[in-house]
């Protein structure tokens, strides 16, 4: 079973990057980007067929260490 895990940076939370960011793009003349927030995208591939317990496991991953629930938010898909 194949998981993507998308990782942001919560919406309260000031993102220096996404601000860099944007303001590289306005300087290229990209002026209607309005707002960047920078995250992080993760693929893994599960040696199981359980869809529950794949669910279980990428939420303790998520929690322990793919993101820092203190700043950011996850989220993820199974295929």
């Amino acid at each position: 079973m194949k998981a993507t895990v998308y990782v942001t940076i919560k919406e309260n939370v000031l993102d220096p990057k996404g601000s860099a960011v944007q303001g590289a793009l306005h300087s290229l003349g990209f002026d209607e980007v309005s707002k960047v927030r920078i995250g992080k995208y993760l693929e893994l591939d599960l040696d199981t067929n359980d869809r529950a317990a794949a669910e279980i496991r990428i939420k303790e991953m998520c929690e322990l260490l793919l993101a820092n629930t203190v700043i950011e938010d996850y989220r993820y898909e199974l295929a």
